[in-house]
């Protein structure tokens, strides 16, 4: 969104804005019946003077509501979608205004409901916000290993992860793969669709953790990005490959990344690309990928027999953007969007390797083999 910013009018970007925040409020609203809810300064309470439009509201206490603020605020009940853009568009001045995010979040907390909230983070015994940095923050709890064939320890992430998932899909989980997982008799909540935002983190890079391809591949070129303290966000221009997307769509039937799927499964993961899905032909392609009639489709056999030349060895190259909303993060303390270019090949060339910065590490767990050019004179900051 802050992308799209920058090439647009005043007006147009109040739109823009407003029209994101009421996505995230759709996504997580639970059950039309409850509608949504917009929490707003209570009348005459606000730090800046401004006319409220009229609506239907109703005195709550602001939870941890920080002492600078010190006063009330109002729940207003939205029951359409359409009255919830109208109303979100005419306090558009609120959101952008003091605590404007912190009303935001309440405004999503109570839209998604707390009880339900408790229901998906699993553990209700932490907060939301990371004490000492003050947002959402990774957190490593606990290791679990979910097959005696996995060579890599998944990191459960709850507590504040909880939050981003919840603004980014909808879905207070505490955990980044793709669906659910057992574990000693105790499932553990995933993402179940594509985002419209991504998400990719540095802890992975670490070995801390998996993300999995419906944060990895989002709807929209933009992810945010996490570090060890610290979200930032990185856009780029350039669609999904054809392969790209058959990774992401494979790895959707693949849950656990063992690089294969049953060959049960290979007509839907066919019908999903909308690849020719006839019985007979589906049947012709296992016995060709499968010639030991092992019972199951590897990766790599599959992306070679349908995208033969998206692997050419030949580099694709992309504008990417880096924002970070820190000014001790950003060059000369002025926050602004960092322009770049990615290079993306498809193995390694070490005459081609450009840096080993926070910010590749990152983008690296989503394109292995990706070198960065930066229009200033150093690398943006994940911190």
């Amino acid at each position: 969104m802050h992308i799209v910013c920058l090439c647009l009018l005043e007006e147009e970007q109040k739109t823009v804005l407003c029209s994101t925040l009421s996505e995230i409020l759709e996504s997580a609203c639970s059950s039309p019946s409850t509608g949504f809810c917009l929490v707003t300064w209570a009348k005459g309470q606000s730090p800046h003077s401004s006319t409220q439009s009229q609506s239907q509201t109703q005195e709550v206490p602001a939870p941890e509501q920080p002492a600078s603020t010190g006063t009330a605020t109002h729940k207003r009940t939205v029951m359409s979608v359409s009255g919830l853009r109208e109303e979100v568009l005419s306090l558009c001045h609120t959101w952008r205004g003091c605590c404007g995010v912190l009303l935001f979040l309440y405004s999503v907390i109570l839209t998604k409901g707390i009880e339900n909230i408790r229901n998906e983070i699993q553990d209700t015994m932490e907060p939301l916000i990371d004490p000492v940095h003050g947002h959402g923050r990774l957190q490593d709890v606990q290791y679990y290993v979910f097959s005696e064939s996995a060579d890599v320890s998944f990191l459960i992430y709850l507590l504040s992860q909880s939050l981003v998932n919840l603004l980014v899909t909808g879905h207070a989980v505490s955990n980044v793969w793709d669906g659910d997982r057992e574990c000693s008799g105790m499932k553990l909540h995933g993402i179940h669709k594509q985002a419209s935002v991504g998400f990719l983190t540095l802890m992975e890079s670490l070995r801390y953790c998996k993300v999995g391809a419906f944060l990895k591949s989002p709807k929209f070129p933009i992810w945010i990005l996490g570090s060890e303290t610290h979200l930032s966000e990185m856009s780029l221009v350039g669609p999904e490959s054809p392969s790209e997307q058959a990774r992401r769509v494979f790895h959707s039937f693949d849950p656990e990344d063992n690089g294969f799927i049953p060959d049960s499964l290979l007509e839907d993961m066919m019908k999903a690309l909308d690849l020719v899905s006839e019985p007979e032909y589906v049947s012709l392609v296992k016995s060709k990928l499968d010639p030991e009639s092992l019972g199951i489709i590897l990766l790599g056999p599959f992306l070679l027999e349908f995208f033969p030349d998206q692997d050419s060895g030949i580099p694709d190259s992309f504008p990417i953007y880096h924002y970070n909303g820190l000014k001790q993060s950003n060059h000369n303390e002025r926050v602004e969007y960092v322009e770049g270019t990615a290079l993306v090949l498809g193995f390694e060339d070490p005459m081609v390797r450009t840096d080993d910065t926070p910010v590749k590490r990152c983008l690296q767990t989503r394109w292995p083999y990706i070198e960065l050019l930066w229009s200033t004179d150093r690398s943006p900051s994940l911190n």
